[in-house]
């Protein structure tokens, strides 16, 4: 590990979960919170289940489901290897890299015999090198798996929305799905040129700009659907805040337990009884979407992924 990667101890005191993230509808999570959201992706090995390129081949399942969505080489999967401390997931500077819907299990077995208690996707990127049949397997996915929990957007720290990021926003509001965004690359906002302390202040005064500029994009006040959670995180594949947590990371972890239902290590989400075969089983939301999300039926519209 390069000592480059991991940040001072000066840096380090500056960075607080309330400067790594913007939270205008959620609570800050407590460092406790943290702590066991790490202990739930680190206690188990993930486990790669199986990969599909095609809606109709996705398996059956009463778990419930993250997405991962982003453009092409926003840094996807290298945040979900940090996610689970593991080369799970195929990076490369080349765009369109991942070209198929990987499903990954976390969290160990459960008491039904699951390899894990949630499934993460790996998504293909959009925009750049992405093919036009894979978004449409993508969107498939999105509007029809009924145990999806919440697709969680990165969006480039340095760059901001594009307009296939915009397109995407656009088409999850209309179908109704819950989202969140996640900024990538945050060290070029944050760590240039190792900062001094003063330089850090100001760099972070930069990123809370970046904070409400996005939030004014991914909430934009029209009656298209239910708007992005009032959360953003900010992430860096690249710095750590000491030997094995990455800037960020922790409150991804926690984010994504808050949206499966899983943060409260008293609840157990037990897998429900399907009645149908033909149908899937649902799950019940967790405070801050049930607050967000309407009903699918009468909602879903013509939505695209963008190419």
């Amino acid at each position: 590990m390069s000592q480059k990667s991991v940040l001072n101890p000066l840096v380090r005191k500056n960075l607080l979960p309330s400067t790594l993230a913007y939270h205008w509808e959620t609570p800050v999570p407590t460092e406790r919170q943290l702590r066991r959201a790490d202990d739930f992706f680190l206690s188990y090995q993930p486990q790669l289940l199986y990969s599909t390129t095609e809606f109709r081949t996705v398996k059956q399942g009463t778990l419930p489901e993250v997405a991962f969505l982003g453009r092409s080489n926003v840094g996807k999967s290298s945040l979900l290897n940090a996610l689970m401390r593991a080369k799970i997931c195929h990076t490369s500077k080349q765009p369109g890299r991942t070209r198929s819907m990987n499903f990954i299990a976390v969290g160990g077995p459960d008491e039904e015999g699951n390899a894990g208690r949630m499934l993460v996707l790996d998504m293909p990127g959009y925009g750049k090198g992405s093919r036009p049949e894979w978004g449409v397997e993508v969107m498939k996915y999105l509007v029809g798996r009924r145990q999806l929990r919440r697709a969680f957007v990165l969006i480039d720290a340095l760059h901001g929305l594009k307009r296939t990021d915009v397109a995407i926003l656009r088409s999850l509001r209309e179908s109704a799905i819950s989202h969140q965004v996640i900024l990538s690359k945050v060290d070029r906002i944050l760590f240039l040129r190792n900062p001094s302390e003063e330089k850090l202040q100001r760099n972070v005064a930069e990123l809370r700009r970046i904070f409400e500029g996005v939030r004014n994009k991914i909430q934009p006040g029209k009656s298209d659907g239910p708007e992005a959670l009032g959360e953003i995180i900010a992430f860096s594949a690249d710095k750590k805040l000491d030997r094995d947590r990455k800037v960020g990371l922790d409150q991804v972890r926690w984010a994504i337990l808050e949206a499966t239902g899983l943060s409260d290590k008293t609840q157990r989400l037990s897998p429900l009884k399907i009645v149908d075969k033909d149908k899937e089983p649902t799950f019940e939301r967790g405070a801050a979407d049930e607050t967000r999300m309407i009903k699918r039926a009468g909602v879903v519209r013509r939505s695209r992924f963008p190419e």
